[in-house]
């Protein structure tokens, strides 16, 4: 009897270990804003190869029925801005060569782990898998193969765009009739990245029937059997190493060691729980282990290893992924930061972003810190601290040539004066987060013994306090990060824009988000966050936080306020940990009900499943953290205990041991759990806490409302360039009220009296960016007054915002001026309806625009 119920024990345990794959659903994320990428992959596998569709996004993937350009190699996961490689394309043909585009239209496609595969209208079946730096297809009903080495994704006709990716060179050759060789080198991209070189050498197990290259940048072969089966190793070294990558199995053995690979990691939590939980669950874990990618061996510059690319970024992922990865496998952690050293030694400072071998883009502190003193907090082994502690130290006190590309941007003003002035690029944000970067410096120096070095940084730590203005209330809540000059004054407004005589004033509060309309997302006071956000990041003195706030019952009182107004923002980082605040205020049941709030509107296992860019897994491990019903505060060895999602589970430890987990009774038995403690295994009774907090007020209503506006209204089309980010959006105006003119742009309204059309002395530059705004306006918005243009034609001059302009060219049409002072140019139309301006170019404000006018 024992007998039988072994075997029935063991073959059901077989089949639960059998099924983990089966539960990651590449899909979810792969709509709305996730950005995952939908391709196969091995757990930080270098080659990514997936269909790139027309229309380009960040992962290559759009849904039907875009057309697809085609496969290419390398992708991110997950990013939001500029795209990043999308290198080597290829696509299978029916019909003649030397075309250079193949567009073409999917019937079906099927996307599972480790495999996708697409049917396309015009014929050709596809399907891919992959190794770590070697992509594997099976071609069906073609007649030829179209290699692209010239083409990646964002390409665009603006030399030196930021964020575009740009052509450099290529190579193309065909040797003999079952190879193809070459290489793609491309620059910039998301990070503004140097030049890096993707090499390939493509194998076919069909000969060639014909083949031909054009300019090096294109092939052709035709083929005379109907199935063909393609290798194509991909280096960023060279040649020989993309054919020394080539695997030797085939596609199904492939396929089935991927799926072996991953099922060992997966299988390292086992959950209890329904399907879409399970779904959920092990779908975010598997984009957690996406990127970095580890490119050991596959570095151009320099030999060390480990050595992984693409951080994406550091920024994203230190608060939830690096400790995720701790956990479950510590040995792979441990290459992860030794490869941060070695980029350190080899190109002087750490990355806190990086991709095509080129560090960038920081986006706010030096969080590579934080990543070492979480696993020096942990007790990592295999790293030397004491190398690792100069590359932090480095990193506080050496200011970089370029803030952009690594460093601390702003770091003299920061230890000199205690806090980053207003004007300098992520002033708040980089205050904030270099007093964290400070503390995990001397929980170092202290574990190393360097007494004086833990007391300087120490005392830096405390450097968020010189930007907390404790009288300013706003919401019944006070004391906020805010602005300061540089002579310490606290500023309730703020100078934008960089005209030698024009100064506009933003009034700067709690939610004032100063971008990206009036100047661009690195340049703002905080970086994609509010200060009513990053006045509740202070993961290292919480205690002292909450002082600041007023105790406890104040505290709680604030958080209430700041999640029922809808300031938490779920879909980006630096509110990751803030629901969890309610714990050091003595009410973790009220975290646990926000928490559960927050997954319930916003996550699902749905293709738009995930709230925001999954940022390299940040989004998803964020999940599945919160699932467990554990948290992890980076850079420290504590865990905040929650209330799990799923009924129970189990964790495989590095150690051998195992961790049984189970919700049971409502009260918190502790509210924190230290890394060694979980190390321990056993059993962990966390509390079975079910509550929901009540979601919060939306503006959902606000973003979709409409404004009706006369049939009369014409309709035009604005194209703005602004601080090298571009938007188009439409323009209609409204004359048909006697008293007012109603002007919508991007959904937003102005309202703009009719005595400011006639005597308006400047413009006002209330943003369209949200596309939900009314604005009622003293000034004109995009184009003149008459009084204005009255007076240019009369004296060929006019004033406006107290800038001089001056007519320098004229046609029947349109009048042409220019700004004494700073070369701006206006192209003023004098037939339309209104004194439109149709061109702002070279303004200092960082706002240009091409209007098309219809007549």
């Amino acid at each position: 009897m024992r007998r039988i119920q072994f075997i029935i024990s063991l073959f059901f345990a077989l089949s639960i270990h059998a099924q983990y794959t089966k539960f990651v659903d590449p899909k979810i994320g792969s709509e709305g804003q996730g950005r995952v990428f939908i391709g196969p992959s091995m757990p930080y596998g270098m080659v990514k190869p997936g269909p790139d569709c027309v229309s380009m996004p960040n992962a290559g993937w759009e849904k039907m029925p875009e057309a697809v350009k085609g496969f290419s190699q390398t992708h991110v996961s997950g990013t939001g801005g500029g795209q990043k490689y999308g290198n080597i394309l290829i696509q299978p043909f029916k019909g003649s060569i030397q075309k250079t585009e193949y567009p073409q239209h999917r019937s079906a496609e099927t996307m599972s782990l480790g495999y996708y595969s697409c049917d396309y209208i015009e014929g050709p079946h596809t399907e891919i898998t992959t190794s770590e730096r070697c992509a594997i297809y099976r071609f069906s009903g073609l007649d030829g193969l179209f290699v692209d080495a010239h083409t990646f994704l964002g390409i665009d006709t603006i030399p030196d765009k930021r964020e575009a990716q740009q052509f450099v060179g290529s190579e193309v050759n065909i040797n003999g009739e079952y190879e193809i060789t070459g290489y793609s080198t491309v620059r910039g991209g998301w990070n503004n990245g140097g030049p890096y070189t993707v090499y390939f050498c493509l194998r076919s197990d069909v000969p060639f029937k014909k083949s031909m290259t054009q300019d090096n940048k294109y092939a052709w072969v035709m083929f005379d059997k109907p199935r063909v089966n393609i290798k194509i190793g991909i280096s960023f070294v060279s040649t020989d190493k993309a054919r020394q990558n080539i695997v030797s199995c085939g596609f199904d053995d492939q396929l089935a060691h991927l799926r072996s690979t991953w099922n060992g990691l997966l299988s390292k939590i086992k959950i209890n729980a329904s399907e879409l939980q399970s779904r959920m669950f092990y779908t975010a874990l598997y984009h957690t282990m996406l990127m970095p990618v580890d490119r050991s061996g596959e570095n151009p510059n320099w030999t060390a290893v480990p050595y992984y690319d693409d951080y994406y970024a550091i920024w994203d992922t230190y608060r939830t992924s690096s400790p995720l990865i701790t956990l479950l496998s510590p040995q792979r952690q441990r290459d992860i930061v030794n490869s941060l050293i070695n980029i350190y030694d080899n190109e002087g400072y750490m990355p806190d972003a990086r991709s095509g071998n080129c560090n960038g883009r920081t986006q706010g502190g030096s969080n590579a810190d934080i990543v070492i003193a979480d696993a020096f907090a942990k007790g990592l082994s295999g790293i030397d601290y004491e190398h690792a502690f100069k590359a932090m130290i480095k990193d506080a006190e050496v200011a970089p040539i370029d803030a952009e590309k690594e460093g601390r941007g702003g770091i003299a003003e920061y230890n000199s004066l205690g806090y980053i002035p207003y004007g300098i690029d992520r002033a708040g944000n980089r205050t904030v987060e270099y007093s964290y970067d400070d503390w995990c410096i001397a929980q170092v120096a202290k574990g190393l013994g360097y007494k004086a070095l833990y007391d300087k940084y120490i005392k830096r730590s405390g450097n968020w306090r010189n930007l907390w203005r404790s009288d300013y209330q706003w919401h019944g809540m006070r004391g906020f990060i805010m602005p300061r000059d540089a002579d310490g004054n606290w500023l309730d407004s703020v100078v934008w824009g960089k005209s030698k005589v024009y100064h506009p004033l933003i009034p700067y509060t709690p939610d004032t988000k100063v971008a990206p309309w009036y100047i661009p997302w690195w340049g703002t006071f905080f970086y994609e966050a509010l200060s009513a956000e990053y006045s509740l990041s202070i993961p290292h003195y919480v205690k002292g936080l909450i002082e600041a706030c007023g105790g406890k019952d104040r505290f709680v009182k604030r958080l209430d306020t700041f999640f029922e107004n809808n300031h938490y923002n779920v879909a980006n980082e630096p509110s990751f940990m803030t629901p969890y605040l309610y714990h050091w205020a003595d009410r973790p049941e009220l975290s646990c009900e926000r928490i559960r709030q927050i997954i319930h509107d916003n996550y699902s296992d749905r293709p738009d499943g995930l709230p925001g860019n999954d940022d390299s897994g940040a989004m998803s491990s964020w999940l599945v953290w919160n699932m467990l019903g554990l948290y992890p505060v980076a850079g420290q060895n504590l865990y905040l205990v929650g209330s799990p999602l799923i009924k129970s589970y189990s964790i495989d430890l590095p150690n051998g041991r195992t961790l049984n987990v189970d919700a049971k009774g409502n009260r918190w038995k502790m509210k924190f759990i230290r890394h060694e403690d979980i190390l321990k295994g056993g059993t962990l009774h966390l509390p079975d806490h079910n509550a929901l907090a009540k979601s919060p007020k939306t503006k959902e209503a606000e973003r979709t409302r409409a404004f009706n506006l006369s049939p009369s209204a014409t309709t035009h089309l604005c194209k703005f360039v602004l601080n090298r980010q571009y938007r188009n959006w439409i323009v209609k105006c409204d004359l048909s009220n006697n008293d007012t003119l109603q002007l919508l742009c991007n959904n937003s309204l102005y309202c703009i009296p009719k005595t400011v059309i006639e005597n308006a002395e400047g413009f006002c530059w209330y943003s369209p960016q949200k596309g939900s705004d009314i604005y009622k306006c003293n000034e004109t918005f995009l184009f003149i007054s008459f009084k204005a243009l009255s007076e240019l034609k009369r004296d060929g001059m006019f004033v406006y915002n107290g800038i001089t302009w001056r007519k320098i060219n004229a046609d029947a049409n349109i009048i042409t001026v220019k700004a004494d002072v700073d070369g701006t140019v206006m192209k003023i139309s004098t037939s339309a309806e209104l004194p439109w301006v149709v061109e702002m170019r070279n303004n200092p404000l960082g706002i240009d625009w091409n209007l098309e006018l219809n007549d």
